[in-house]
């Protein structure tokens, strides 16, 4: 039996945050905030399975947002109201029959392990509990016109975020008894399960788990994230001879020359230098340590596979390269020519805009082995983005 499964509410279309695409698949800091909500609890090892409810139109989109993310099922098909879609998900989820369900936004996606904590803690003890925050805000009541009718007691009242906990069997059969009585317009699953008797409980929400409602909120969001953010720096070096050969890999393109590179693989002293720059930021052993030159399958490999590897890695921890930068040392050949179509390989290989991406090329005027143009070298820098307390 499943322990703890989550689902993420993402089939709406979110017109009123604007844009082409529905909100969910925009990008937050260069990553769909659909990835964003459904990674906080992929990632979370306490949670078994992640199950998305998404309009069938956008599958496409869903796939390119999810990629590699673990735990992730197939996606259910969303309904014409929130409760709808939270109830296809719950179905999907029935045969794997889990014991307690979280129920997640896809339009908040900057929840915390943390809070991921204090919801599971919660169910445990009462088995059905929603994170809260207290209201900062005077609250009026007011009438159609827009006049003040009354003003409510703040003290009383408090804002109402996900994900919202649930031992699974009660909430299943709530939502099929609402279903049944025709009711459909619950806005959150609390709601619901207040109208079936179930008594709910609250934990400590996050202000910082904001729900993106509209084009300030993402504004407001890019600001909340770069304050959660670990960011991290690695440096990376590398160097190889010249050898027989008539061109030069350099940055994951072939660069004509009348030398080629000696090396275990295919000699890229660009990739080579940014791999270790990347597992340097997270503290990982180099790239002779993940692709030993004594093992025969890295023999001629082409390097974009390690620094791509570096990039998974990254990914895995919840994080993201923010930057690549590297400088070559070499007399020739010359770098102009191909920077852009570089910049762009190794941009397509680290899954990051061309933007984030620098390569600059200098001589050692003509000083050693460089200068004597019996080789080349390289040196990268990584920065890093990573989620508070990854590892």
């Amino acid at each position: 039996m499943m322990r703890t499964a989550a689902i993420i509410v993402a089939a709406g279309r979110g017109e009123r945050a604007g844009g082409a695409q529905p909100k969910q698949y925009r990008h937050l800091q260069g990553e769909p905030v659909l990835r964003r909500a459904m990674r906080a609890l992929a990632m979370h090892p306490a949670i078994d399975a992640v199950q998305a409810v998404i309009d069938p139109a956008e599958n496409e989109a869903f796939q390119n947002a999810v990629g590699d993310l673990p735990k992730c099922l197939a996606p259910a098909a969303g309904g014409t109201t929130r409760q709808r879609s939270v109830r296809a998900g719950l179905e999907a989820l029935a045969e794997l029959k889990p014991s307690i369900v979280l129920v997640h936004d896809a339009a908040r996606p900057l929840a915390s392990a943390a809070l991921v904590d204090r919801a599971l803690a919660a169910v445990e003890t009462t088995g059905a509990a929603i994170p809260i925050i207290a209201l900062r805000d005077t609250i009026k009541r007011v009438d159609e016109t827009g006049r003040v009718v009354s003003t409510l007691d703040r003290n009383e009242l408090r804002a109402v975020q996900t994900p919202q906990a649930f031992f699974f069997a009660p909430l299943i059969e709530a939502h099929r008894r609402a279903s049944e009585a025709g009711l459909d317009d619950f806005t959150d699953d609390a709601a619901l399960a207040e109208w079936a008797g179930i008594p709910v409980a609250t934990f400590a929400g996050e202000n910082g788990n904001l729900k993106l409602t509209t084009a300030d909120d993402f504004a407001r969001a890019e600001a909340i994230a770069d304050a959660l953010t670990d960011v991290r720096t690695g440096t990376g070096f590398d160097v190889h001879a010249f050898g027989p050969g008539n061109h030069v890999m350099l940055g994951g393109v072939a660069v004509p020359h009348d030398k080629g590179l000696i090396g275990h693989s295919d000699a890229d002293v660009l990739l080579h230098a940014l791999t270790d720059a990347v597992l340097g930021a997270l503290g990982e052993a180099d790239i002779g340590h993940h692709f030993p030159p004594s093992q025969e399958q890295w023999r001629g490999a082409a390097s974009d596979q390690f620094l791509a590897f570096a990039a998974s890695l990254v990914r895995a921890r919840g994080g993201r390269i923010a930057h690549l930068d590297a400088t070559l040392l070499c007399e020739a050949p010359k770098l102009a020519p191909h920077r852009d179509a570089i910049r762009a390989r190794i941009a397509a290989i680290a899954g990051i805009e061309i933007s984030r991406v620098g390569v600059k090329a200098t001589t050692t005027e003509g000083l050693g082995f460089i200068g004597r143009k019996e080789g080349m070298a390289a040196m990268a820098t990584a920065t890093l983005r990573l989620p508070p307390g990854a590892p």
